[in-house]
């Protein structure tokens, strides 16, 4: 009798175990977000020139929302890319919005000032924005387009030429079929 329950326990408890180990092991570049196309989260942040930005005050532009932490090392490598393609969209009716992730408020004002980032950024102290947009690792970054949905996300490092042209598609409404992956590998 007791090992028929032995048996019978572990039969049941061997597959839950294999499902935990096999998904704390997933790589944030391969677990597809069920956000695409689907309304953008509301948020208000507030940005380190002491000012609040809420998403709605978006409404009617196209956005590129980029999760980001002074620590990443993959956020670092791509700073300056995503510098220079705020310069090149930046008079156009395109918006850039950075928010940090579990950093502190000192480290994310080096890393604006190290990179000398000039679009807008705040930081997303208890972590819900992050949270309501399924980040699982950073760098994350989402397009959304003038009606408020979310059109791409790319999971990694992202380079400024792709940067453009998703945000050009979303400015279009234009919803990409699948996810980006980036070149680096995206840091839990």
């Amino acid at each position: 009798m007791a090992w028929r329950r032995l048996i019978i326990t572990l039969a049941v408890i061997a597959p839950v175990l294999w499902l935990l180990a096999f998904g704390f092991q997933r790589d944030a570049r391969h677990i597809n977000s069920p956000l695409i196309a689907k309304q953008a989260a509301p948020f208000t942040v507030t940005l380190f020139d002491g000012g609040k930005l809420s998403l709605s005050d978006l409404r009617g532009k196209a956005v590129f929302l980029n999760f980001w932490a002074s620590w990443c090392p993959p956020c670092r490598a791509e700073a300056r890319d995503l510098e220079a393609a705020w310069q090149k969209v930046k008079d156009k009716n395109l918006v850039f919005l950075g928010i940090a992730l579990q950093d502190s408020e000192k480290d994310s004002r080096a890393f604006l000032e190290e990179f000398k980032i000039t679009y807008p950024n705040g930081r997303d102290e208890s972590g819900k924005i992050g949270v309501d947009y399924g980040t699982w690792g950073i760098p994350e970054s989402f397009f959304i387009d003038a009606q408020g949905r979310i059109t791409y996300k790319h999971v990694g490092g992202i380079r400024a030429a792709l940067v453009i042209a998703k945000l050009e598609d979303a400015a279009k409404g234009i919803v990409s079929a699948q996810e980006g992956k980036g070149d680096f590998i995206p840091v839990r």
